[in-house]
C-alpha cells in the first residue's frame, strides 16, 4: 500500500501507539479522582500538556484540549462571538477555509453577523493587504488558516496578526493551524495569534483529540463545556487521557524530527511537482508551499476515475478535503479554476514516512493508466 493521503488522517506512529496501549490498560484512572490511582492520571495529564505545548511553542497552561481541530475551531469562533458579539458584528475569514470554519460562519450570518470572505488568488493565496482592506472599526474577529488544506498555500500568519491588532486591537486573530502543525514552523507565543486551533490525527497522533491555544492577552475568555470543571473550567468534562496521552507522544515524536522531516518532504513534493508538469495533460493546482500537499488535474478524466484507477494500484489519493466528500471543491472555485479541472482534481498528501519510490510509483500509473483516458 502507497498512502498519499496525509492531510485527511496519518498512520499513527508507534510511540504514540504505545501511549494509547498504556493509557488503556495501566493508566486508566480518572484524572479527576481524590486518590494515588487519580493522582498519577493527572500528573501524566500535565506531562502530555507540557509535551503538546513544548511541540507547539505555547506555556502550557495556554493550551486546551478539545476532541479535534473541528471542536477547537467551533469553540475559538463562537466563544470569541459570545464575548465581542456586543461591540461589533463584523468577522473577516477566507473562502477556502476548511468547514470546521465556513460553516461557523453561515451559522453566524444566520444571526445578523456580516461575514467578509477573502478571495484567493489564481494560486490560493491570500495576502496581509487583502486583509488590510477588510478590517474595520467593528471587527471583532479574523480567522485565517495556515496552511490550506487542499492546495498547500500558506497564509502570512504573524503578518496577519500583527495588522489585525495594529487596526483594530480589540479583535481577536485565530488560526486554524491543523495543517501547519509541525509541518510549517511555529511558535505559539510569538506568531501573534490570540487562538490557535490543532489537531491529533494529521500528526500521527489517534484521532479523538486536538487542542485549543488561548493566548493570555484573551481575558475571560467564555467557556466552551461546562460541567464538572476539567480543562481549568474552559471545557468541561472528563479528559479522554487515551487520545491525549498519544497525542503528546506524536508531538514529541515529531517534533524531535521536524526540521529534517519538513526538509526532505519538501525535497520530494517539488521532484514530484516537476515530474508531473512534464506530463502532458497533467496540471498542478496552486502554489504548494507547505511541504506535503499538491493539488493536480488530469481534465478529461473524473476524479473519482483518477482514484480508482491509483487504488486499483495500490496508491491512496483524495478527491480533496476529506471532510467535504461529494462536493466541487470550494476552495479550488474560490481560485476561479474552469469547471474541467475541478471536476478531474485530486491531492496528494506526503508524511515522513514516503520515499521517492511512492512517488515514482505514482508518475507511472498516472503515465500509463490515466493519461491515456483524457486523450
Amino acid at each position: 500500500m502507497i498512502y498519499l493521503d496525509n492531510s485527511a488522517t496519518t498512520q499513527p506512529c508507534q510511540e504514540a501507539v504505545a501511549a494509547v496501549h498504556q493509557a488503556l490498560t495501566q493508566q486508566w484512572a480518572n484524572p479527576s479522582a481524590l486518590y494515588g490511582f487519580g493522582f498519577d492520571a493527572a500528573a501524566q495529564l500535565r506531562a502530555a500538556r507540557h509535551q503538546v505545548a513544548k511541540a507547539m511553542g505555547a506555556e502550557p497552561d495556554r493550551v486546551y484540549f478539545t476532541s479535534g481541530g473541528t471542536e477547537a475551531d467551533n469553540w475559538a469562533i463562537f466563544s470569541t462571538v459570545k464575548r465581542l458579539g456586543k461591540r461589533g458584528k463584523h468577522i473577516v475569514t477566507t473562502a477556502v477555509e476548511h468547514h470546521a470554519v465556513l460553516n461557523c460562519m453561515k451559522q453566524l450570518e444566520s444571526q445578523g453577523f456580516e461575514i467578509t470572505y477573502l478571495q484567493p488568488d489564481s494560486c490560493g493565496r491570500i495576502t496581509a493587504e487583502d486583509l488590510k482592506a477588510a478590517l474595520r472599526r467593528d471587527t471583532i474577529l479574523v480567522s485565517v488558516m495556515m496552511v490550506n488544506n487542499e492546495t498547500g498555500a500558506v497564509m502570512p500568519i504573524a503578518q496577519m496578526a500583527k495588522l489585525t491588532h495594529r487596526l483594530c486591537p480589540e479583535a481577536y486573530f485565530h488560526t486554524d493551524a491543523v495543517q501547519g502543525f509541525l509541518k510549517v514552523p511555529f511558535q505559539a507565543k510569538s506568531l501573534g495569534a490570540d487562538l490557535i486551533s490543532i489537531s491529533s490525527h494529521k500528526v500521527h497522533g489517534p484521532k479523538g483529540a486536538g487542542a485549543l491555544y488561548i493566548s493570555p492577552r484573551l481575558k475571560s475568555f467564555p467557556a466552551y463545556l461546562i460541567g464538572g470543571g476539567q480543562e481549568s473550567g474552559m471545557r468541561s468534562g472528563t479528559e479522554a487521557t487515551p487520545a491525549i496521552f498519544g497525542f503528546a507522544a506524536a508531538c514529541a515524536a515529531m517534533s524531535a524530527t521536524m526540521k529534517e522531516a519538513i526538509s526532505r518532504e519538501k525535497a520530494l513534493l517539488e521532484a514530484l511537482a516537476q515530474k508531473l508538469e512534464n506530463l502532458e495533460g497533467v496540471l498542478v493546482n496552486g502554489c504548494h508551499e507547505a511541504p506535503h500537499i499538491l493539488s493536480l488535474s488530469i481534465p478529461g478524466v473524473p476524479t473519482q476515475n483518477s482514484i480508482n484507477i491509483l487504488q486499483d494500484s495500490g496508491i491512496f489519493v483524495s478527491a480533496g478535503s476529506a471532510c467535504a466528500k461529494g462536493h466541487r471543491s470550494h476552495v479550488l472555485q474560490a481560485m476561479k479554476l474552469s469547471d474541467e479541472r475541478m471536476d478531474s482534481s485530486f491531492r496528494v498528501s506526503l508524511c515522513a514516512a514516503t520515499t521517492e519510490e511512492d512517488l515514482n510509483a505514482l508518475v507511472d500509473v498516472i503515465a500509463q493508466n490515466i493519461l491515456p483516458q483524457s486523450r
